[in-house]
């Protein structure tokens, strides 16, 4: 595998069309982080360390099935650790069978070819338009 924070970047999203996410999650340190800045209300906005990720992951294949990944431009940045990545996926909400497509933007840094650091911009409205919950994002917010 390409330790590269491109190559695990493309990686990841190899094993997520694989619904791998136990793969996933072995590509994060041990003490890695995910940050979620635009998490949608009562979702986690930050996990601190691998097995938080993991246990983050575990249910995923139950919300979204993801059937494809159209396009990806990874970007480099001045820190050769650090990567920005613009991606789409589609698939479907699982609980809805709604279409699901998203657009978003992730910074990842990588040391020893695992990820230490991932931030994930993505659309909460989205998601919940997808899944059906609109309304219960709307009650969170203004919660």
């Amino acid at each position: 595998m390409d330790r590269s924070p491109e190559g695990v970047f493309r990686r990841m999203l190899e094993l997520l069309m694989a619904k791998d996410m136990e793969g996933i999650a072995a590509l994060w340190a041990p003490d890695g982080t995910a940050a979620f800045p635009f998490a949608e209300a009562g979702a986690p906005v930050r996990l601190s360390g691998r097995e938080a990720v993991r246990a983050y992951l575990a249910g995923y294949p139950g919300v979204y099935d993801v059937t494809g990944i159209p396009a990806v431009r990874v970007h480099r940045t001045e820190d050769p650790a650090t990567v920005v990545a613009e991606f789409s996926a589609e698939g479907r909400a699982v609980r809805t069978g709604a279409p699901y497509r998203m657009d978003y933007i992730a910074v990842v840094t990588v040391r020893d070819g695992l990820i230490a650091e991932y931030r994930d911009y993505w659309s909460p409205v989205q998601a919940a338009r997808a899944s059906g919950s609109l309304a219960a994002l709307r009650k969170g917010l203004e919660a």
